[in-house]
């Protein structure tokens, strides 16, 4: 097993390094970089920024030659030496691999540089904004898990059953219906929308949290977080809870399952002594991408919604910003976490089945 985590640990290294050099390359064609959007800024011409970020080319690798002589749209008339000194502001005045291998080196020691246009470390911005998206990740995982995997388990004996026939209606529905558009419901219906004004519109916790005694503290901050969590949790309910069923089911009908049952085992150890470390497997497969998604892709929508700041939101901005600081930024951490999180799951193979051995397969 040492051998086979070394492997892993070892195979990140160009994976990484793959996943960014792919990212850092479609950014050089990206319209509407940091330069002209502070040159848009300079010269007042916002109309014409969003026109050039529909259509124009980037300011990484150029966008042809402006009438004025210059390489970005909207800067005739500009000062070319204050050009440059945006240029070399941004880092643009050095050749892109050169600018490349300097991020990865900078990466490599967790130094992630100053926001472009937030006047703070990319890291302190990542500190900030990592609870929300933290408390809405953790809990989304708690919640879809630990109900979802004992409702799958539950369908999956009582197969064709009326509970099992309600509650797939009740998950399918709910699959589709998209989270965000849920959580727009929630908001007309209980947030001060049209009806009820039950719960707060915004925020992780109330303006005078501080000033709450400790019990009322969780309280508010479970408050705030109600209908985002419902509203999450649809999506991530139905798919583990549907998944868990069918996997049950497939290893219930196997032959091991007849000789455990023809043995005189009753059907709790059946089912939790045997079937439960064969059916789990394929849960613990999807773990890592349920882990990143509810962290940030999963986020991004309801966080905007519900006005939380979050990891996704400031992700989401940057990009629109064009803050490459941030994009890159996030975009290492969390595939580097994702890459972790693989091989973490792969780890929890072997303590579920010990009889998983991946020592004598390939990586």
């Amino acid at each position: 097993m040492g051998a086979y985590i070394l492997r892993r640990l070892l195979l990140m290294i160009p994976t990484i390094i793959g996943i960014m050099a792919i990212s850092f390359t479609v950014i050089q064609f990206a319209p509407g970089g940091p330069v002209e959007q502070v040159i848009a800024q300079l010269t007042g011409d916002a109309q014409g920024a969003d026109a050039r970020l529909s259509g124009g080319g980037g300011d990484l690798m150029g966008s042809g030659m402006d009438e004025g002589g210059s390489k970005y749209r909207g800067a005739q008339g500009l000062d070319p030496e204050l050009i440059k000194k945006l240029e070399k502001q941004f880092g643009f005045d050095k050749p892109p691999l050169t600018r490349f291998g300097e991020m990865m080196w900078n990466y490599i020691r967790l130094d992630f540089g100053e926001s472009f246009f937030r006047s703070t470390s990319v890291l302190e911005l990542i500190k900030e904004k990592l609870p929300v998206s933290a408390s809405l990740g953790i809990w989304i995982m708690i919640f879809s898990y630990g109900i979802s995997i004992p409702l799958g388990i539950r369908k999956a004996v009582k197969d064709g059953s009326t509970f099992d026939v309600w509650t797939s209606g009740v998950i399918i529905i709910g699959y589709a219906v998209p989270s965000f558009l849920f959580g727009i419901l929630l908001i007309v219906l209980f947030a001060g929308g049209s009806f009820y004004d039950w719960f707060p519109q915004r925020g992780l916790i109330s303006d005078n949290f501080d000033q709450l005694s400790w019990w009322q503290k969780p309280l508010d901050y479970f408050w705030h977080l109600a209908l985002p969590l419902i509203s999450l949790s649809l999506a991530a309910f139905a798919t583990t809870t549907l998944l868990t069923k069918n996997s049950f089911i497939e290893e219930i009908k196997k032959q091991y399952v007849v000789t455990a049952r023809a043995k005189g085992l009753n059907e709790r150890k059946v089912l939790y002594g045997h079937v439960f470390r064969n059916a789990m497997l394929i849960i613990i497969a999807g773990f890592p991408g349920a882990f990143i998604s509810a962290f940030f892709t999963g986020s991004l929508l309801i966080e905007n919604i519900f006005s939380l700041d979050g990891l996704g939101r400031l992700g989401y901005l940057s990009v629109v910003n064009r803050d490459y600081p941030i994009v890159f930024a996030t975009l290492y951490i969390f595939s580097l976490l994702g890459l972790f999180v693989s091989l973490i799951s792969d780890l929890i193979y072997t303590w579920i089945d010990p009889r998983i051995d991946f020592e004598r397969r390939d990586v």
